[in-house]
């Protein structure tokens, strides 16, 4: 029991600090995203995270972390990877930091719906219930027909549907790879697409952006590694929500730099999904 209530406090700790991350690595995009496209940045991240990638890969699996048994699962999850940062990194460069952060939190509502309608998988009437909660939540925040429709707004919307997309497509990756295995592929081949694309895109990289770039690939992939371990040593159950704490990082840093402030709306807007996102996650082994 001790040392299993001390793995449960080590994960607590690593996810929380891992959200804090990548918090900072959205709030650096932010910064990036006023000079550099998206896909120049995803680009450039991607090709200083390689190296640490595939050091952790061949840390905990030799080269057998090397080989994939479905090499298209892992193409198809870079392409959703790339959309969804793409959208993001386009929204947080028009919106708060903070709205974009808690309308990206509809994730789980999109996982739980598409889990039923595609997957068949069972949903309680209360589930529903919180899912039509989020829902309600989402348009608080958004205010549709009482404040001018920005399609921007739409930008973390959509980042949480494909997302969604992005963690149901994990259960068709081989068993036999580990996790590491997976973000190896999905670093490497993200850069690999996103390359494709940089040289219409590609502006020249100013001297005292170096170290943001520097720095948004540390975060990120620091986010990364401690998250990961965080699910390995502690129950999803208690982890996953969080997740959550991104919002208050998310308008501490809004605040900091761009002295960003959500209005109660938004705040009661988060509030009601986060509220719904966690009964979602808590009882995800409930059936109807």
């Amino acid at each position: 029991m001790p040392n299993l209530n001390r793995d449960t406090n080590t994960a607590i700790f690593m996810m929380c600090t891992g959200v804090a991350c990548l918090s900072i690595n959205d709030a650096i995009a932010k910064i990036l995203m006023e000079h550099y496209s998206p896909f120049q940045i995803l680009f450039i991240r991607t090709v200083l995270a390689f190296p640490f990638a595939l050091f952790l890969a061949l840390y905990s699996g030799g080269t057998n972390a090397l080989r994939s048994y479905k090499p298209a699962v892992h193409v198809v999850r870079s392409l959703l990877w790339i959309a969804a940062t793409i959208m993001f990194f386009t929204s947080v460069k028009y919106l708060d930091l903070a709205k974009a952060t808690a309308l990206i939190f509809v994730a789980p509502l999109f996982i739980a719906i598409i889990s039923s309608v595609f997957l068949k998988e069972s949903v309680s009437r209360a589930k529903w219930l919180a899912i039509l909660a989020g829902f309600v939540g989402m348009l608080i925040i958004v205010r549709p027909g009482l404040i001018a429709f920005n399609a921007v707004t739409a930008l973390p919307i959509a980042t949480a549907v494909v997302y969604a997309l992005l963690m149901l497509g994990a259960r068709q990756i081989d068993p036999r790879e580990s996790v590491w295995t997976q973000v190896l592929y999905l670093t490497g081949i993200s850069g690999i697409l996103s390359g494709l694309l940089v040289p219409f895109v590609w502006t020249a990289i100013r001297v005292e952006d170096l170290w943001l770039f520097a720095a948004i690939t540390l975060f990120g992939i620091t986010g990364m590694a401690l998250m990961t371990q965080a699910f390995r040593l502690g129950s999803a159950v208690v982890i996953a929500p969080l997740d959550y704490t991104g919002l208050l990082w998310a308008t501490l840093l809004g605040w900091l730099f761009w002295t960003e402030m959500p209005d109660t709306t938004t705040l009661v807007g988060a509030i009601v999904i986060v509220a719904s996102g966690t009964y979602i996650i808590k009882n995800a082994r409930n059936t109807a």
